[in-house]
């Protein structure tokens, strides 16, 4: 088993709980209805983020006390939140302070990153922020023997695929991904977010096609809420960049991930120019497969400020 960069450090400074237990498919949370399903606000991050959940009916309609609770942001690079390439620190803190207060039994805040975890965990700042959030745990999974091969019934080409088991185990999953570009897949947000949860992932670029093995692997996975980070978003040269930012200054949140990341692509111009969500491969084809719309117009959103 590959050993993880300084775990023992990392343990002692604060990361939790390394334990592996059997786990079976994922059980979902069902939300009651709430004011809206999909929310944009503008404003200061970790507000806008309060005032989104708040606008979809509160943390919890999605959350019942003693649930387990697996938030994934986008932590894939060793850089801190002004570089555009990961979640703003201070939005996966609130959001986990937001499930520890509404009585979750579990809080886990877990990524497979691209370079080395600990280094991106503490030079994005997380780490720090997830110190002041008491009852919550912060990990980086980069070993196979957290991860358990899986089944993709509903898949096209991805027929299986090894899934984090705390992501398997959990009542409720919570995606936050970071907006921004992606030379490959023209933009990233919350479907393609969820590659940070699988260890063969190499696999969907080589073997079976990254565009179907995220629409696949939603049919799979289908995070009960959404919470993208577009505070700065990078335009062009992404994932890692440097590239140009353009301080949209908002929190996109909503239900459905497949219209969720729809919306996203329509906010701002990427690579210069403007894209509908069915010029998104990955998201025609996550919509082919029932799970969302592409058509702009049919979209129901709130639009606020704080």
């Amino acid at each position: 088993m590959k050993k993880q960069l300084d775990r023992r450090e990392f343990i002692k400074t604060g990361a939790l709980g390394l334990a592996v237990a059997s786990v079976g498919l994922p059980k979902l949370a069902l939300p009651q209805a709430g004011t809206s399903d999909m929310v944009v606000v503008e404003g200061e991050v970790v507000a806008a983020m309060k005032r989104a959940l708040e606008a979809l009916g509160g943390i919890k309609r999605f959350l019942k006390p003693g649930m387990k609770v697996l938030i994934k942001p986008n932590i894939a690079f060793p850089y801190g939140p002004e570089k555009g390439a990961n979640t703003d620190p201070r939005l996966v803190g609130a959001i986990a302070q937001a499930c520890v207060d509404a009585g979750a039994a579990e809080v886990m805040v877990a990524e497979y990153s691209l370079a080395p975890g600990f280094l991106c965990l503490m030079q994005n700042g997380v780490k720090q922020e997830m110190a002041k959030v008491k009852g919550a745990q912060l990990q980086y999974f980069e070993d196979s023997d957290f991860y358990q091969e899986t089944p993709i019934p509903g898949g096209k080409s991805l027929k299986k695929t090894k899934v984090l088991k705390k992501a398997l185990a959990a009542d409720l999953i919570i995606n936050a991904p970071r907006a921004k570009t992606h030379g490959e897949t023209t933009v990233t947000f919350g479907l393609k977010n969820l590659m940070g949860i699988v260890y063969d992932r190499k696999l969907w670029h080589s073997k079976y096609g990254l565009e179907q093995s995220i629409a696949d692997f939603s049919t799979l996975i289908k995070p009960q809420l959404t919470i993208i980070d577009a505070s700065k978003v990078m335009v062009d040269k992404g994932p890692g960049g440097p590239g140009t930012l353009v301080p949209l200054n908002l929190v996109v949140a909503g239900v459905n991930p497949v219209e969720t990341d729809g919306l996203m692509t329509t906010l701002t111009e990427w690579y210069g120019k403007k894209f509908a969500p069915a010029d998104i491969k990955y998201l025609k084809l996550a919509s082919e497969l029932g799970l969302g719309s592409v058509d702009p117009s049919t979209y129901k959103y709130s639009r606020l400020k704080v």
